[in-house]
Parts: structure tokens; C-alpha cells; sequence
């Protein structure tokens, strides 16, 4: 049953964002996860989703924007103080004792905001330390960027850092799991190019049972 007031889309978004946040929030469900982790959780457009499903007991959003938490805490008022969701400011490259051990972990659009300098951090306070059982993560497809109409070498937003192909996302990908015990495998979302994949990819880390 959905919270009163609170939708799934959120406004703005594109179409093939609303789709990434749907296949995201499916893919967490079917793990069977019950305490869910979302980190750089913005103004929340997962985290509606996720409060949306009683499957999710305990539900946490790590934000380093004031301005997006400031608007998640207004909208999910309700669901803050029932004490079911937390929001926590600060960085997924800093570590968070407290955030350790989840069922679930998703990382949706945001590790292409990281400095490739800062990489590094992010392993050792997601992976190293957070340690979540399961961690998702979706980043643009270099790519694929042609088919949206951008320049060589055009990011999707100005504020990204950097933006992967699929061979570069699996090296990472692949360098972190072996690094940390994690098992790691591919995917894409949104209409995939026979040449130029998918416009989103996927990462999904999973440690042993």
C-alpha cells in the first residue's frame, strides 16, 4: 500500500530514469532484501519507491547534499518519524560504522559524480567497510552517448566526472569484487543498441551465502 501523498514518479525525470529507479527497485525486492541501504539517495525518487513496499523494514539514504536532503526530509516526513526510514548526510566515500551489514546496497547515477581520484575511498568505505551483502550499481554507458545526440567526449550531465564504456565499468567492476571477497555480474537497462549496448549498465556485487 502507498503512503498517502507520495508517488513514484517523481517530477522532471526522464523516461529512461524512471525506468532505471523501477528496474533497480524490482531488483532489490526480488533479492528478498528487508534492510536496504541508498547511497547518494538525492531527493529520494528510490527511496519512494522503497517506502512504498512493507517487504522493507529498515531503509536508509546516505545524501552529501544539503539541498537534496532538506527535500527528502520534507516529503518523507511521516515516514522519518515512524523511525522506518533514515537519512543520513555525509559521503559514501567517508566510512559509516553504523551503516554496516545490509541486506541491500544501491548506488544509482552517482559513482560518475566521483572524482577518479576519490575511486579508491569509495571501495575501501563501501566494500571495505560497509560491507552490504548485495550492492547495486548503474552507471551512463559512454557509448551509448551518440544515439542521445551528444558530442564526442559530451557528458550526460555537466557535473559528471567521468563516464565509463562497458569494457572500462567491467575492469573497475571486476578489480573491486576480487579486491573485497564480492562475486560481480553485468547487466543493462533501458533499449540496448545490437552494437552500442544498453544506455544504462548495471553492476550487482554479491557476497557468498
Amino acid at each position: 500500500m502507498k503512503l498517502a501523498g507520495l508517488s513514484n514518479a517523481v517530477p522532471g525525470t526522464s523516461p529512461l530514469h524512471e525506468e532505471r529507479l523501477d528496474s533497480v527497485y524490482k531488483r532489490i525486492r526480488q533479492s528478498g532484501a528487508r534492510r536496504v541501504l541508498d547511497l547518494g539517495c538525492g531527493s529520494g525518487s528510490l527511496l519512494v519507491r522503497l517506502i512504498n513496499d512493507p517487504q522493507f523494514s529498515h531503509i536508509v539514504g546516505l545524501e552529501s547534499s544539503g539541498v537534496g536532503l532538506a527535500v527528502a526530509r520534507n516529503m518523507f516526513a511521516d515516514s522519518l518519524s515512524s523511525g522506518r526510514l533514515r537519512l543520513v548526510a555525509g559521503s559514501y566515500a567517508e566510512p559509516h560504522p553504523a551503516l554496516t551489514g545490509f541486506d541491500m546496497a544501491a548506488m544509482v547515477e552517482t559513482i560518475e559524480h566521483v572524482k577518479p581520484n576519490d575511486l579508491s575511498r569509495v571501495e575501501q568505505a563501501v566494500f571495505g567497510q560497509m560491507r552490504p551483502h548485495r550492492l547495486i550499481m548503474t552507471t551512463p554507458n559512454r557509448e551509448y552517448n551518440p544515439l542521445l545526440g551528444l558530442a564526442s567526449g559530451e557528458f550526460r550531465e555537466p557535473d559528471h566526472k567521468f563516464e565509463w564504456d562497458r569494457q572500462k565499468f567491467m575492469q573497475w567492476s571486476r578489480g573491486v569484487a576480487a579486491r573485497n571477497g564480492y562475486a560481480v555480474s553485468f547487466a543493462g537497462i533501458g533499449e540496448a543498441d545490437p552494437e552500442l549496448g544498453a544506455p544504462t549498465q548495471t553492476a550487482t556485487f554479491s557476497l557468498p551465502a
